[in-house]
């Protein structure tokens, strides 16, 4: 447990000393040695980017079927439910941008879980005090109405060109027959202990001594391929209105551990939201779009490209001292707005947190050799009493997927489930999400409310990014995603800013070491070349440690010529998978 615990945990010392240092160092980003050896993965038709390589077949086989992006993804998604539980599904919510390749118009459709009806701000606390992850986590109380489903039935409603029912075969198919255990996820069967607590799931999870699968067995899950066969022949209706319902309700409220408040009105209730994307212009030259409110990702994102454009990058080695610098720098000032502001609540400063002129001020703040020793919020006239979200817990177990069909369209989806292995409450052969401990566990502090509290019908604060990158004249040349917790915006961050200002390859970039900021502690992935510079910037200020950094980024590239050709790229450090045609 130890291993895992360690993700969430981070020191925060104050800084080392200030020293001038040589910003002439060369670049050191190599991939590790331990990474998968990946290859771009070219094409003219279509590409399809998941977790894994199951999952990447489904799409593929929908769109040689003559579906699009939304068949492929449907079909991809309900495999990763399969051979990726502890990361999406069924159970869980997401973010899903859809680009229409015909009136080249974007829109976003939110699957975010919803706080149920009966949430109160106190629901995490005992005697007053916030609880600890690990005691809330499990169970029904940390369980939030699933919405991803919904979306991804409502995109298909409007853009699909498959059977619904046919979506759903390769996953029926796999549920009933097994799939191979992975060294990923033997790791996490030996190490989330608290699956031996609940019973559904440690059936289909551990062995009858309650011991880990070992890599290579194979796990089915035929009670998952009812469930699926249920979905695919009625719709989502039995879902949230019928038999899979009311078997999700009596779970969380009848959960052993932690019973929770769901009920069947939350589930019938549920109202998935869709909408413009969030945009800026990036040195003139670009125009990112990615997912606003609720989620944290696309308006951060935004705002730190908006400070590093005032830096001219191309003149820096990538993944050089100062080059990371540059970059922790204007993520910190980024962070710092968005701990303060951002949730979903109303009268949040969106426009005035992306104004050109006040990023540029922000820009003005950083010294290119110097660490700022204390990092503060913009300020914004604001209509609420608001303060930071201090007490939420935001955890890497997510996937994400890109996929660019025949036609030009275009999908990237970060689905989640939250923790791994969500709440670890099993209905019907899924997991159920624990996104109510992605809400701050406290409401107010100092007499100010926390803008990511806890309130009926609310959706927590998210860093899922889901992303896509166009030229000046509008053409779609990348989608990008990652998961990864709160570090998810640092992981497709970088991804953009290593193809747009360095012209790395699809998969070179992402492939790079990772490095992020949090807490104002900087983070360099262990066991990489970038390690190297870990004593160049503590001598500029920054607190420094190596660690390990587990994206999931999964990419894909489309040249802005007349052959429109298509580059993908999948994380070398999880068990995705490219596959183009």
């Amino acid at each position: 447990m130890k291993k895992i615990i360690t993700i969430i945990a981070i020191s925060l010392i104050a800084f080392s000393a200030q020293a001038k240092v040589n910003l002439s160092d060369a670049w050191v980003g190599e991939p590790a040695s331990n990474f998968r050896k990946l290859k771009t993965v070219s094409a003219n038709k279509f590409m399809v980017v998941t977790a894994d390589e199951a999952a990447s077949k489904a799409g593929e086989e929908m769109l040689q079927k003559g579906g699009n992006a939304i068949d492929a993804i449907i079909a991809a998604q309900m495999v990763l439910n399969v051979v990726e539980p502890q990361a999406s599904g069924i159970g869980g919510g997401g973010f899903l941008l859809y680009y229409d390749a015909k009136t080249k118009k974007t829109t976003f459709y939110n699957g975010r879980e919803t706080a149920p009806a009966k949430a109160s701000p106190d629901m995490l606390l005992k005697d007053g005090k916030p609880r600890q992850f690990n005691d809330v986590v499990r169970g029904g109380l940390s369980v939030a109405t699933p919405g991803a489903l919904k979306i991804l039935k409502e995109v298909h409603e409007k853009y699909g060109k498959l059977k619904w029912e046919d979506l759903f075969i390769p996953a029926i198919k796999m549920s009933r027959e097994g799939f191979i255990v992975t060294p990923r996820l033997h790791t996490l069967m030996e190490h989330i202990l608290y699956l031996k607590d609940f019973d559904e799931a440690s059936k289909v999870y551990l062995k009858e001594d309650k011991s880990a699968y070992a890599i290579g067995d194979k796990i089915t899950n035929p009670k998952f391929a009812d469930t699926l066969e249920i979905i695919a022949k009625e719709g989502i209706t039995p879902f949230y209105e019928g038999k899979i319902a009311q078997d999700i309700v009596a779970a969380v409220r009848n959960s052993k551990i932690n019973p929770g408040v769901l009920s069947e009105k939350d589930l019938r209730n549920y109202q998935s939201k869709k909408g413009d994307l969030i945009c800026a212009k990036y040195r003139e030259k670009y125009k990112i779009c990615s997912m606003p409110l609720p989620s944290s990702g696309g308006v951060t994102v935004l705002q730190i490209l908006g400070i590093l454009e005032n830096f001219d990058l191309q003149k820096l080695k990538p993944q050089s001292a100062q080059a990371i610098h540059l970059v922790m720098e204007a993520t910190r000032l980024a962070y710092a707005d968005r701990n303060e502001y951002l949730g979903d609540i109303s009268g949040v400063p969106i426009d005035k947190m992306l104004d050109k002129n006040y990023l540029k001020s922000r820009a003005a703040l950083i010294s290119k050799d110097k660490a700022l020793e204390k990092v503060e919020a913009g300020k914004f006239l604001q209509s609420q009493n608001l303060t930071f979200n201090n007490r939420a817990v935001e955890l890497p177990s997510t996937t994400h997927m890109s996929v660019v069909d025949a036609e030009g369209n275009a999908i990237s989806f970060t689905s989640s489930i939250e923790y791994f292995f969500g709440s670890a409450l099993m209905v019907d052969g899924f997991l159920l999400n624990n996104q109510m401990t992605d809400f701050s566990f406290v409401a107010e502090i100092d007499g100010k409310k926390v803008a990511n509290r806890i309130e009926p019908n609310k959706q927590p604060r998210s860093s899922m990014t889901p992303t896509f990158v166009f030229d000046a004249n509008d053409n779609l040349i990348m989608v990008v995603g990652s998961p990864g917790g709160p570090r998810i915006i640092q992981y497709t961050l970088r991804t953009i800013i290593d193809v747009l200002d360095w012209n790395l390859d699809v998969q070179k970039a992402i492939s790079m070491p990772n490095y992020v900021v949090l807490n104002d502690v900087v983070e360099l992935e262990k066991n990489t070349s970038i390690t190297k510079l870990k004593n160049a910037l503590e001598k500029m200020g920054h607190k420094v440690v190596t660690k390990d950094l587990t994206s999931g980024i999964h990419a894909i590239t489309i040249s802005n010529d007349n052959s429109k050709k298509l580059k993908g790229g999948a994380d070398p450090r999880r068990d995705g998978v490219a596959i183009g045609l």
